[in-house]
């Protein structure tokens, strides 16, 4: 498992760029008012939350000195889109807390529950199986078949692996796209320039 600061730069970072990307400008003209920055933070703390949720029992161990397996809650995978249910909850929350306003409450849901399926897609390329379709499926890792030994001796599921690879990532950057255009970020075509 990749550590938390990563699940929480891959996020903010990568997945997150526009939101970045926008509020570069105005942060260094000082056009940021104290609204704003509230803003820009709790979006920042409903993404990380929706990061680390899937490790939320190995954060319980560390603390209290117990184990650091962090893969269940009782017979439910953390690491599953049924737990992801939880994140886009703890985003609505957070979200309708900050905003008092369903609408932007449901968006601050998608973009956490984007933030839990870049933790689980970070998890898979680190090579370790994940319980995405829990309890219909037992555990699969989407990345595995990317290897240059299944390159040469079947092509074609090889093919269908990288397709499956580029859409998971290309799913998410879009899930995020959505949620931050109605949260108040996006880029703007310019047909002008």
């Amino acid at each position: 498992m990749p550590y938390p600061i990563a699940h929480t730069m891959f996020f903010v970072l990568c997945i997150s760029a526009v939101m970045i990307y926008t509020i570069l400008g105005p942060l260094f003209r000082k056009e940021l008012s104290r609204k704003n920055y509230m803003h820009i933070l709790l979006l920042l703390f409903a993404g990380t939350g929706g990061a680390l949720l899937p490790d939320i029992m190995a954060a319980y161990g560390i603390l209290t000195g117990g184990s650091i397996q962090h893969c269940s809650i009782g017979p439910v995978s953390t690491h599953s889109l049924l737990f992801g249910s939880s994140a886009i909850l703890f985003g609505m929350s957070v979200g309708y807390i900050g905003y008092r306003n369903f609408n932007k409450a449901a968006y601050m849901g998608v973009f956490s529950g984007a933030a839990f399926l870049s933790h689980l897609l970070l998890d898979d390329l680190a090579r370790y199986e994940m319980d995405y379709l829990y309890p219909i499926y037992g555990s699969m890792s989407i990345f595995s078949y990317l290897d240059a030994e299944v390159a040469r001796t079947d092509f074609v599921s090889y093919l269908l692996a990288s397709y499956v690879f580029v859409l998971s990532i290309f799913f998410v950057i879009m899930i995020t796209l959505f949620a931050l255009s109605h949260l108040g970020f996006e880029f703007r075509y310019k047909p002008d320039k």
